[in-house]
């Protein structure tokens, strides 16, 4: 019985150190849903050069195993100022479920790091890597 006991408790241990130690940003995440809605092109100024660091810049679509993602970026003084999410998966009512909770704080913490090195998102791990795969492609579009 003390066997069954110590075994259970040091699998488990070691089940939440992996979790705990996972990498946060890799090309492959694991778990996760997708986003929500396709939304227009964005209309305005679409620069598809690099290194005009002003104006709106739209990311390449990112295909993830929920759907594809595709965000625009708006670029000002060389800074980030706006993202808006131009496809996500919303194949069903968790995908949007899901989006409803991810797209804003990925956007929020894109704005408020003026980049795409971001933190993904519990629970939105695949859309969340689109997201920032995409968002620094049309960063990069911009020079930024």
């Amino acid at each position: 019985m003390r066997r069954a006991v110590l075994t259970t408790a040091s699998t488990s241990a070691l089940i939440v150190l992996l979790l705990v130690l996972k990498p946060h940003h890799s090309a492959g995440l694991a778990g996760g849903a997708a986003q929500t809605g396709t939304a227009p092109a964005p209309s305005g100024t679409a620069h598809q050069g690099a290194g005009h660091g002003n104006g709106t810049y739209t990311g390449a679509p990112i295909d993830t195993r929920y759907g594809t993602v595709q965000v625009a970026a708006t670029v000002k003084a060389g800074r980030l100022t706006a993202v808006r999410v131009l496809q996500a998966p919303s194949e069903n009512g968790r995908d949007r479920e899901i989006a409803a909770y991810a797209l804003p704080r990925l956007t929020q913490e894109a704005l408020n790091t003026h980049s795409a090195q971001i933190d993904a998102v519990s629970g939105a791990s695949y859309t969340s890597a689109g997201y920032t795969q995409s968002l620094q492609s049309a960063l990069d579009k911009a020079g930024v």
